[in-house]
């Protein structure tokens, strides 16, 4: 596949990505605080960054929380600038790990690339939360609460539907897997 259709599928997917990230947390708006438990944000911005790459996932992990913010109201623009920068962090992460992480399986591979990034964003965002937007009054049992106790469900979705995603877009040839997976 020549370098121009791959750039436009790549954006194609990212832009799909980035609105699936803010159609995800409306559809499950009536859920009592479903995207604090379930996540809805997070899945199509790590899918952005597995199967599009770190630009393309930064990219989406800045632009699905600012979209759906203007758009929606959500995030609040009291939690916007975390979640901004966690889920750009969850994006660029994933692609980068994808770029780095080889291992003699696939589903092997996707999984160690899937669990860095999920754990290299909530560093970021305990980090910035810490330093930052909640400096002197966020805890480490705060954090843990947030980035995975109350997360766990929309931890274990993430680990359960992304892997199969994107096994899935391969097979369908929607994505090319990366070289060292068709071996």
């Amino acid at each position: 596949m020549r370098k121009s259709q791959t750039n436009a599928r790549q954006l194609v997917m990212a832009a799909l990505c980035a609105a699936l990230g803010v159609v995800l947390p409306v559809a499950l708006h009536s859920i009592p605080n479903a995207g604090s438990i379930l996540l809805p944000m997070h899945i199509p911005v790590l899918l952005c960054g597995l199967v599009c790459g770190p630009v393309y996932g930064l990219g989406c992990g800045v632009l699905t929380p600012l979209l759906s913010s203007l758009i929606t109201g959500m995030p609040p623009a009291a939690v916007l600038p975390s979640m901004l920068c966690e889920l750009a962090a969850y994006g660029l992460a994933a692609g980068l790990l994808t770029k780095i992480v080889h291992t003699s399986r696939r589903v092997l591979s996707l999984y160690v690339q899937l669990l860095g990034a999920m754990l290299l964003g909530r560093v970021v965002y305990g980090v910035m939360n810490a330093l930052v937007f909640s400096a002197g009054s966020y805890s480490f049992s705060a954090f843990v609460t947030a980035a995975f106790v109350t997360a766990l469900p929309g931890i274990v979705i993430q680990l359960v539907l992304l892997p199969a995603v994107v096994l899935l877009l391969e097979r369908a040839c929607v994505i090319q897997a990366p070289a060292a997976a068709k071996q």
